[in-house]
């Protein structure tokens, strides 16, 4: 291969349009004849893929295939819920087969590569990008991860329904500075090793072809430049041998970061970290010829790149068919049956925070239904921020589910406030609405493009004039006596304690996908018990945040009866709900915990069972969670820590009995010079609900 060649092999840009920044688009067939550019980015259809692959196999010299990569994030037409909302699944099986199903639609349009799982730990819901990923709990994010691979990747990655995952955003992208999108982020290499990186290694271990780095820097140094955690850490220590891919334009961007004087520089310094395509920059086929008559990197660093997507392509099958992927059209029936699991997967990722006054499942007398706020009638809204190639038209709004669940009911709607800005609240409509009718469910939220990237927000409350519309409808409910539901829409946990406080019922339905109303009107009618928990501690002022379960004990824990302990003047430490918190249509109760053995050793396994029983009076899901918190430790260990979930399926006044592993090896931890190590002593356990250690049954095992 000539240096172009090799060079174009290394190179990744838009075939079309830009989701992540600005589009400077060409046509790329010359460059593709030419063998300059090997890789694409949002060429969507089989038609258009293959036009271009036909040039790459059939006109180049060397005819090497193309990779053609798409953000599909929470499924491809049909959309599944966002990352965080299926999140509050806690069930690994669904994740992989929601990546399985998104996969087979993705290879049927052509494409061969998704940049996904986004595996950020996310502990600051400033930050819009939590809901792409997994939520705030890093063994939470280990199970994500390898689901998300597995789905995706399938046990063949040459496979027709099989395309190449790319692990994101590496690493510690969570914690941007004041929650800010892009910004720096400087923590300490403990939280970074115990908290950030290890999705990351359960994505290597899983098999995970791909990584992308992440746009900013850490304690200063870039991520597409981090020598130390990608050539070391990734390359070395993990023994990862698949391709790393920048983030758009990332490998430029060294330059406005201020460790790169031009393109050669910035080129040099992402090569020789261990970056193998250059996305959407330029960097690599205008700065590296430079940078190797200046020296600054080898041919024999070019050359290992080049093998690597090489290598890649040829997993991929791409060299024995490039046209396998959408070679074949998908029947109306499968698509049918993923919106039906889409449907199903919906209504398992809402999360009941409160349930009061029997407020739902709305009862079967229910004749009059006041469907108001400014999201009741959005359908394109409900895709969310990354709505890959789902068509908006075909979204289902909330309005459109409660018409199709009753049809025996006057379903009426008026939306009664802008969903952002200063727009008057124009709510007289609403409010009469309201005043004849049996429930009101008040929908409000975020627009789906407040979350997502580039959507950092420091007021986490509804936007725009919501409250003010909000606050009407619950007086006019209040004085007539009316149940109000309040189901919110957001891509990260919202500030509002006086919603909470004064709605019947509160629904946290994140954005649901293509069937986002189908499954809000499922769990409304009852057709589904709520059986999501939420992956993610919801604040009760933004003063509070970051806050998450995973915290370290004080050395002067908080007291109301003494000034100097660690609490605020003005407002509670406890959060708003806490993570895993989530109401069924059932009401359980736990007892008898037990553990065996008591006394084990690191090889060992400790069976940990609880007994469950459904006093309420319909079937429901409970989920149950396992934490553990060792006592005394050479290094601080955090007040808790989740090491396991299983779930259990009642009837009403039924008994049952959850049994969950914990591998002794688990409670191994970082030393005081980040070194793993077992140590003996006392750990509790603890098993309940939710994160809230009032809800928790606890007993203690002894390490030998």
């Amino acid at each position: 291969m000539t240096l172009p060649e090799k060079l174009g092999q290394l190179t990744m840009t838009s075939g079309s349009y830009a989701l992540t920044g600005p589009l400077r688009f060409a046509d790329p067939s010359d460059a593709i004849r030419a063998g300059t550019l090997g890789n694409l980015l949002n060429v969507v259809g089989p038609a258009e893929v293959h036009a271009l692959q036909r040039i790459a196999v059939e006109e180049s010299r060397l005819g090497v295939p193309l990779l053609i990569g798409f953000d599909v994030l929470h499924g491809h037409r049909t959309l599944f819920p966002v990352p965080l909302a299926e999140t509050a699944l806690f069930d690994p099986e669904t994740w992989e087969l929601t990546a399985h199903e998104a996969a087979a639609e993705a290879c049927a349009d052509g494409i061969s590569m998704v940049f996904a799982p986004m595996l950020d730990v996310a502990r600051d819901p400033r930050w819009g990008r939590g809901i792409e990923g997994p939520g705030e709990d890093p063994w939470l994010a280990q199970r994500f991860s390898e689901a998300k691979v597995r789905g995706f990747q399938g046990g063949n990655l040459a496979a027709a329904t099989s395309v190449a995952a790319v692990a994101k955003h590496y690493c510690a992208y969570g914690p941007v500075m004041a929650g800010r999108e892009y910004a720096s982020v400087d923590i300490s290499e403990r939280t970074v090793r115990e908290v950030h990186l290890p999705p990351f290694a359960t994505a290597v271990t899983a098999g995970v072809a791909a990584i992308m780095p992440a746009f900013h820097d850490l304690a200063g140094v870039p991520m597409t430049a981090h020598t130390a955690l990608l050539r070391n850490w990734l390359r070395g220590h993990l023994r990862f041998e698949g391709v790393v891919v920048s983030d758009y334009n990332a490998i430029g961007g060294l330059i406005h970061q201020g460790v790169a004087a031009d393109l050669t520089e910035a080129a040099a310094l992402a090569l020789n970290a261990g970056v193998d395509i250059d996305m959407m920059a330029d960097a690599y086929s205008k700065g590296l010829p430079g940078a190797l008559e200046r020296g600054l990197v080898q041919q024999v660093q070019i050359d290992r790149a080049v093998h690597r997507v090489l290598t890649l392509k040829e997993r991929l099958g791409l060299f024995d068919d490039p046209y396998r992927r959408g070679a074949t059209q998908e029947v109306a029936a499968l698509l049918a049956q993923r919106r039906t699991l889409a449907r199903a997967v919906g209504a398992r990722a809402i999360v009941m925070m409160k349930n009061e006054r029997a407020a739902l499942p709305m009862a079967d007398s229910v004749r009059r239904v006041a469907v108001v706020g400014p999201l009741a009638d959005a359908p394109e809204q409900m895709g969310g921020p990354w709505p890959a190639a789902g068509n908006a038209d075909a979204y289902v709004s909330v309005l459109a589910g409660l018409m199709s669940a009753l049809p025996q009911a006057e379903v009426r709607h008026a939306a009664g406030v802008a969903l952002a800005g200063d727009a008057p609240v124009d709510a007289q409509e609403a409010l009469n609405l309201c005043a004849h009718s049996d429930v009101i469910i008040l929908c409000l939220g975020e627009a789906a493009l407040m979350s997502g990237e580039a959507a950092s927000r420091t007021n986490l409350g509804l936007p725009g004039r919501q409250r003010e519309f909000a606050e009407a409808v619950l007086d006019r409910a209040a004085a007539r006596g009316k149940r109000v539901v309040a189901a919110l829409f957001s891509g990260r946990p919202l500030v509002v304690p006086w919603l909470v406080e004064r709605a019947d019922a509160v629904l946290a339905c994140w954005f649901l996908g293509s069937e986002a109303g189908n499954a809000v009107a499922d769990v409304l009618t009852g057709r589904v018990s709520p059986s999501g928990r939420t992956p993610v501690t919801w604040a009760q002022v933004e003063g509070q945040i970051p806050i998450f379960f995973g915290q370290r004990p004080s050395g002067r824990p908080a007291n109301p009866a003494d000034s100097f302990t660690s609490k605020y003047l003005d407002a509670p430490n406890e959060p708003l709900f806490a993570f895993g918190h989530g109401l069924t249509y059932g009401a359980f109760v736990f007892s008898n915990l037990r553990v065996n053995p008591r006394c084990a050793r690191r090889q060992e396994t400790i069976e940990v069972h609880v007994d469950v029983v459904n006093e309420g009076a319909r079937a429901a899901e409970e989920t149950v969670f396992l934490f553990v918190h060792d006592r005394i430790a050479s290094v601080a260990r955090p007040l808790l820590e989740l090491r396991g979930f299983a779930k259990i399926l009642l009837q009403p006044g039924e008994q049952g009995t959850v049994s969950l592993q914990l591998p002794v090896a688990e409670l191994c931890f970082l030393n005081g010079d980040l070194t793993s190590v077992f140590e003996p002593g006392e750990v509790e356990v603890l098993v309940g609900p939710s994160a809230n250690r009032a809800q928790l049954l606890h007993t203690s095992i002894q390490l030998l």
